[in-house]
């Protein structure tokens, strides 16, 4: 029998990021969709592209229409999760696409989002480096994950590599990203409009504002096996005119006495093997268009011995390695599926 899958916030770019992949998976039977002001609306009249989910209507979301599913998948703006998630205690699976779930620390929540501070749940980044291994092993029969913030988890999984092997210092982190305006969500929003983002670069979050900044610091921290003390995140994000992706420019100090051989292997034994987080060969760096529409972190390492500094360029689609594509990665492994299960590498072109 399949998975029975309820997704909410289902006319926003994430939930129909989450339903395209979902319904090419074999394992899942896509029995219900949510939306606040779209409820009542057919789902294709605000995903037209899902022509297989046509007959889907878009409901209310509540406690009482999510609950009574094998998977429950929370595509809500931040802050809106946590009213949901207590009362879906009967639900196997839940995974919250929101920041509601991601954070460890409450003075981290307050001092950049606010509002009530709900228990943190298993970071969705399985190939996330962490003391003694990945975080893939916490995703095994996990029953709560909370699903990455796209720019967070891009620039974690470029640096985790360094920070866990002690090749570089995270004191003094910079990174700068290229993003795509969908990762603002669906909401009508006036800096976002096409005659405001085209022909234009917009920084954003400038000055160590972002929310994403403790969700990074908290993830490198878990691949130091340390505390956030010590780690320090220059993060500067631009809206750019492409609809979707993220290329991040990070960059860290190279450790005393560190070799370049040391730091490619750093890399290269830490994602040997994993099919979506791809170190390129020396010398190539990735594109965004390499990346659309597939579950793949393409990763560009150099060094820069002037400098004395490592610099990553990753790239990855926002919608679907970013979010969608991890957490349904992550509900695979914490199913019992196969991990590449309705998820692809082979990114869309031109």
């Amino acid at each position: 029998m399949p998975y029975s899958v309820a997704v909410s916030g289902a006319s926003g770019y994430a939930g129909g990021e989450l339903l395209r992949i979902l319904a090419g998976h074999p394992d899942v039977e896509i029995r219900t969709v949510t939306a606040h002001s779209n409820a009542g609306d057919p789902l294709v009249a605000h995903q037209p592209h899902l022509r297989s989910l046509a007959h889907l209507t878009l409901q209310p979301t509540t406690p009482e229409i999510l609950a009574g599913h094998d998977v429950v998948f929370l595509a809500l703006p931040h802050g809106q999760s946590g009213q949901y998630t207590d009362a879906l205690g009967d639900v196997p699976l839940v995974i919250d696409a929101g920041a509601d779930h991601r954070l460890t620390s409450k003075d981290a929540w307050d001092a950049f989002y606010g509002g009530a501070f709900h228990e943190p749940w298993t970071y969705g980044v399985p190939e996330l480096p962490v003391a003694g291994g990945t975080q893939r092993t916490a995703l095994a029969g996990a029953s709560r994950i909370a699903a990455p913030g796209c720019n967070a988890s891009t620039v974690s999984l470029s640096l985790a590599p360094g920070v866990a092997a002690g090749v570089i210092d995270p004191g003094d982190i910079v990174t700068v990203l290229a993003v795509g305006p969908s990762g603002a969500g669906k909401s009508l929003k006036t800096h976002l409009l096409g005659s405001e983002l085209l022909g234009s670069a917009n920084p954003y979050a400038v000055g160590g504002t972002h929310r994403h900044i403790p969700e990074i610091k908290q993830a490198l921290a878990a691949a130091a096996g340390t505390g956030t003390d010590g780690i320090h995140v220059s993060f500067t994000p631009v809206i750019v005119p492409m609809a979707r992706g993220i290329l991040a420019t990070s960059t860290a100090p190279i450790a005393p006495g560190v070799t370049d051989a040391q730091i490619r292997q750093a890399w290269e034994d830490a994602y040997a093997g994993e099919t979506f987080v791809q170190l390129l060969p020396e010398g190539q760096v990735p594109r965004t268009a390499d990346v659309l529409g597939a579950n793949t972190a393409l990763l560009g390492l150099a060094i820069d011995r002037d400098a004395n500094r490592v610099v990553v360029v990753a790239a990855v689609d926002n919608l679907v390695k970013g979010t969608a594509g991890a957490a349904i990665q992550s509900m695979n492994i914490a199913l019992g599926l196969p991990e590449d299960r309705a998820l692809t590498v082979n990114g869309v072109a031109p």
